[in-house]
């Protein structure tokens, strides 16, 4: 599932407590630099900083897609039992697997 990143999260993640709000709230949507308003003695980033946060969270998430899908596959994995299997058979079900699902969501 795509996750499209904020303000209001690039915010959550430079102080911690309330330290900021939004003037004139109605909806998700008036939540801009704009109406931006710092509560606390922090200083207020600029919204240049903001743009840059939020497209640095938006590639971070973006660039490790990869790694969800896999561990979506792998939990669908009985993966001891798999390499138990293994074990008693002689065989590479386990590496197989495994190795099927890096090819399927190879790191960017």
């Amino acid at each position: 599932m795509s996750k499209t990143y904020t303000l209001e999260n690039y915010l959550v993640g430079l102080h911690t407590g309330a330290w900021f709000g939004f003037n004139n709230l109605v909806t998700e949507e008036d939540k801009t630099y704009a109406n931006l308003v710092i509560h606390s003695d922090d200083a207020k980033p600029t919204e240049q900083e903001c743009i840059n946060g939020v497209a640095q969270l938006q590639a971070d998430y973006n660039n490790t897609q990869y790694s969800r899908s896999r561990a979506t596959e792998y939990s669908a994995l009985n993966q001891f039992e798999m390499q138990f299997d293994d074990q008693q058979n002689n065989t590479t079900t386990w590496v197989d697997a495994i190795n099927d699902i890096k090819a399927r969501h190879p790191k960017s």
